[in-house]
């Protein structure tokens, strides 16, 4: 009789006990590659719950996002500073009269303390000082009132100030709700090609209030996803990663609309992983106190994104 189709002459003419072992040697192997990419899977999840744990406690900080308490815009000029409501700029908390701040057309910044004021720099009365704001990546000069602060920052042209209590309202939210994710999902962990321009190109990165700073990008990261073709292009992170910040089309419904932050390691042979169960709400995203950066235009992606963190119901002052 004639061998089947799918039968092999030679494994027919073997001892049965030569199969038997054969077909178990198969089976065995398939069940190792099933338990080592069910292990594989276990193992992603596992890390990506250690990164949002880790990310929950970096915002349960004192110093962390919401610890921003209050905000607003500084113009040039003088302006009276303090909790009481005769001031140019009302702090939520403090004294009724902490000093007077100036801002001059070039851009300096001073504060002069109110008599017997609780105003400290580096832990120290002072009577007139030269304020030091975030320009050119600098670290502003922080004013603290016990254990609040209050400081300016400056984004594009425009100053600001802030001041932070590391037991705000914002934070009470926080630990009272915390922030919805879709769950884990390692289909959402996507290998790109990586496009590298050279030289680096620059873009313009807007903020939620319209200023704009430039951006070094080293080039475009490009997946598929359901079979069609997408790519993002992120900035310089520092520290050797790549920053993405995209939208997509659960933006402004399920997520944040501003869009999404992820980072990357930089590339290696070519390739590029998109974590996406690791996108995360911008710090606007979580306090009305705060600006950061939205999706450039050619981030916007006509695809669902579900993964990574949901839109957060900050609380609004």
């Amino acid at each position: 009789m004639p061998a089947r189709p799918d039968e092999n002459p030679l494994m027919s003419a073997l001892p049965l006990f030569v199969l038997s072992r054969c077909r178990v040697g198969v089976l065995a192997l398939v069940g190792l590659l099933c338990a080592g990419a069910v292990q594989a899977q276990d193992g992603h999840a596992a890390e990506v719950e250690r990164w949002r744990a880790q990310r929950v406690e970096n915002l349960k900080k004192p110093d962390g996002w919401f610890s921003y308490a209050g905000s607003g815009l500084v113009t040039v000029g003088e302006h009276r500073v303090g909790g009481a409501a005769d001031n140019d700029i009302v702090l939520p908390g403090g004294p009724d009269h902490l000093g007077v701040l100036l801002l001059d057309a070039a851009g300096g910044l001073r504060f002069r303390p109110a008599f017997d004021s609780a105003a400290r720099i580096d832990g120290r009365p002072f009577d007139d000082a030269a304020l030091a704001s975030n320009a050119g990546g600098g670290q502003p000069t922080r004013i603290d009132i016990g254990d609040k602060w209050f400081y300016v920052v400056r984004t594009g042209d425009v100053f600001g100030w802030r001041y932070r209590d590391p037991d705000s309202p914002g934070l009470r939210h926080f630990l009272a709700q915390g922030i919805e994710v879709w769950p884990v999902d390692p289909a959402w962990r996507v290998e790109a090609r990586w496009e590298a321009f050279d030289p680096p190109r620059e873009v313009e990165q807007v903020s939620v209030i319209g200023t704009v700073t430039t951006e070094t990008s080293p080039g475009r990261a490009h997946f598929e996803v359901g079979g069609r073709a997408f790519a993002l292009q992120p900035v310089d992170g520092g520290n050797g990663q790549l920053f993405f910040i995209f939208a997509d089309r659960t933006s402004g419904r399920e997520s944040y609309g501003a869009g999404r932050f992820l980072y990357a390691d930089a590339a290696v042979d070519g390739r590029v992983v998109l974590d996406f169960n690791k996108a995360y709400n911008p710090p606007c995203a979580l306090s009305p106190h705060v600006v950061c950066p939205v999706a450039l235009p050619e981030n916007r992606l006509d695809l669902r994104v579900e993964a990574g963190e949901k839109k957060y119901a900050a609380l609004v002052d």
